[in-house]
């Protein structure tokens, strides 16, 4: 049987938020079976507890953040991302400030924490939203869709218009059959252009910001010293972005995803699209692995 999975002990660390530009300590904790993805701003009295879903998402510019009454937490996508990446069902995720850390723009610190944590099985058969027919949503020249599919595979296809970009990959897909999350997706890293800082930082967003966290490019060339981790490293953390944008569905993904210019908006409008349909999905176990999705399987994800 695939079981559903959480964490074998807590995990702590601290690091700045992308767009606040403060201090935020994170601390990650196993939960049972059927409780989903909670978070909680444990900076306040009481704490505020928010569950991950389609419709907790309150705000998606920059970021995706969640809410619930006044309470907010941003910049939740790329944690969320290596939680669905390794496979992880239930957690509760504690935060003492109104955003999650940036860490290095990439999921790859959230990896390693959640490894240095361990992975433990539950006695309850893992879940799975299984797409039954397309969705799709079209917002001008962007769209993304869903479809039916053994498995779990995302392609995205990226038009910037801007020299350092166009010199890179600019569609790419993985298969997570035999792509390895960990290897091919989790270190890349968010990016941004310096002619937009300003205005950001005018809005209150990118406050933290720095060479550490983020490729950061002037008009014509990425600045980082190090330049890129890997040539397909712009499209990648579009697809890093979506993982983390559809595990809002509180339950591992059976579709293929494909998307054009897609963000944060258009992902969660996917969703919503989706449950809003109860003929365009169904919730789906396997008692025995043979008869599951090579994709879901722990050989798919080596370190």
């Amino acid at each position: 049987m695939l079981k559903q999975r959480t964490l074998r002990q807590l995990a702590r660390t601290v690091g700045i938020g992308l767009h606040s530009g403060t201090k935020v300590e994170l601390v990650l904790r196993p939960a049972a079976a059927e409780t989903g993805i909670v978070f909680r701003r444990v900076d306040l009295d009481p704490p505020v507890e928010i569950k991950l879903t389609p419709e907790a998402v309150v705000d998606t510019r920059m970021a995706t953040t969640i809410g619930r009454d006044n309470v907010r937490i941003a910049t939740i996508e790329h944690m969320m991302s290596a939680l669905a990446g390794l496979g992880i069902d239930n957690c509760y995720i504690d935060v003492d400030a109104p955003e999650i850390p940036i860490m290095d723009g990439s999921a790859a610190s959230f990896v390693f924490l959640l490894q240095a944590a361990g992975i433990e099985e539950l006695n309850a058969p893992k879940k799975f939203i299984r797409v039954l027919k397309p969705v799709e949503i079209v917002d001008g020249d962007k769209w993304a869709r869903l479809e039916p599919h053994f498995g779990y595979r995302l392609k995205f296809s990226i038009d910037f218009n801007h020299p350092a970009i166009d010199s890179t990959e600019q569609v790419v897909e993985v298969d997570f059959a035999h792509d390895s999350y960990i290897q091919q997706v989790s270190r890349a890293r968010t990016f941004g252009f310096v002619n937009e800082v300003e205005a950001l930082r005018a809005g209150g967003l990118a406050m933290g910001g720095t060479f550490e966290n983020a490729i950061v490019m002037d008009e014509y060339r990425v600045l980082n010293t190090d330049g890129l981790r890997a040539g397909d490293e712009f499209a990648k953390h579009k697809i890093l972005d979506a993982i983390g944008d559809l595990s809002a569905l509180g339950r591992p993904l059976m579709a293929s995803y494909s998307a054009h210019k897609s963000g944060h908006a258009i992902n969660n409008r996917l969703l919503r699209a989706l449950v809003a349909d109860a003929t365009a999905f169904d919730v789906v176990t396997f008692e025995e692995d043979g008869l599951a999705p090579a994709a879901f399987l722990p050989r798919a994800q080596p370190a």
